[in-house]
């Protein structure tokens, strides 16, 4: 079957754009307090507003579905680590969802502890897994003996270590600074990723509604199947995209679950389906693919807008469609000879 085969009837909410108020409005994120999640939720969450942590991911999404908040803000891509699997696969399945906007974190993380542990005495380490992944080379050179201890946030580990639980299951905890202060907690290191540039990209969710106006420079987060046993498959997924000249700025392969060799594609395209290209590209889509679901188009936090090639403008994709009509017409010419769009 074919999700959102009209692409307007999936569309995204207009949310007052990030910085504005809008008091009294519900937003759910991945708790506690003090974790990178609530630093994106500052971006977009004005005075007046209710913010209700979570215990993790799925969660924060399916309170978006149950009515019980308004929006959701989740991580769904590292700059290291790539996409969070549990973002990606919530959003793939069940009644479907909305992203309205993204926003960027830089990321930097701090080892902390309760008051008398040292660094030498540390050897479980608790954190979310991809805060894990970003620090792994410093903690294989700092602390090669620690090993690591599932979290669902980084905050959250900070928090379990401050609270009275008498062994919380690990020595130290891997959060932001901002948790570490938060929660009283003594900080052993500070700075330890290996990468001084990552950032996190966390999304803002909802209902489907009406779409957020273009700005030309946004970006159209899609799931994408495959046919089954079918030769070139890919290639002819992909196609779609090249030949309208769409770029995609993500593409991540997710197992369907039903069975081994499945697998669903979460893409990220840069335009919006405003645009002629992107119109066109889901009408391709949905000729060669079993499913393909519109999760929205949205204004790209890094505002950069893309470098579109001859042929590939709106105004193109409108004289070639007039031409064609022409010619059913009968007033038409037999060759297109509107200059290409540069």
């Amino acid at each position: 079957m074919h999700d959102d085969a009209n692409p307007a009837a999936a569309a995204t909410v207009g949310l007052p754009i990030l910085d504005e108020p809008t008091g009294g409005t519900r937003y759910a994120y991945l708790g506690p307090a003090g974790t990178f999640t609530e630093q994106a939720l500052r971006q977009v969450a004005g005075e007046g507003t209710e913010r209700i942590p979570a215990t993790d991911v799925i969660t924060a999404l399916e309170m978006v579905r149950r009515g019980e908040v308004d929006y959701a803000v989740v991580p769904i891509e590292n700059s290291v680590e790539g996409g969070v699997n549990a973002t990606l696969d919530t959003l793939a399945t069940g009644s479907p969802l909305a992203i309205v906007g993204e926003m960027l974190v830089p990321v930097t993380f701090t080892l902390s502890a309760r008051p008398g542990m040292t660094m030498d005495k540390v050897r479980r380490v608790a954190t979310f897994p991809h805060a894990w992944a970003q620090c792994r080379g410093w903690v294989a050179k700092n602390m090669p003996d620690a090993v690591h201890v599932l979290a669902t946030s980084t905050a959250g580990a900070a928090a379990l270590l401050a609270s009275d639980e008498p062994d919380p299951g690990y020595d130290a905890a891997l959060s932001s600074a901002l948790a570490a202060e938060r929660y009283g907690l003594t900080v052993l290191a500070e700075g330890i990723n290996d990468n001084a540039h990552a950032v996190t990209r966390f999304i803002l969710v909802t209902t489907p509604g009406a779409l957020p106006e273009p700005t030309g420079a946004d970006k159209t987060t899609l799931v994408v199947h495959l046919p089954d046993n079918e030769a070139g498959a890919l290639l002819s997924m992909l196609e779609q995209f090249a030949v309208r000249g769409v770029n995609l700025s993500r593409i991540e392969s997710r197992p369907v679950g039903d069975s081994m060799g499945r697998y669903s594609f979460s893409i990220d395209a840069e335009g919006h389906v405003a645009e002629e290209r992107l119109q066109a590209t889901l009408i391709g889509l949905h000729r060669v693919c079993p499913r393909v679901r519109f999760l929205g188009s949205y204004p790209a936090a890094a505002g950069r807008r893309p470098n579109l090639r001859a042929g590939t403008h709106d105004a193109d994709f409108r004289a070639a469609r007039a031409w064609v009509t022409s010619l059913l017409n009968g007033a038409g010419v037999s060759s297109a000879e509107e200059p290409l769009g540069d």
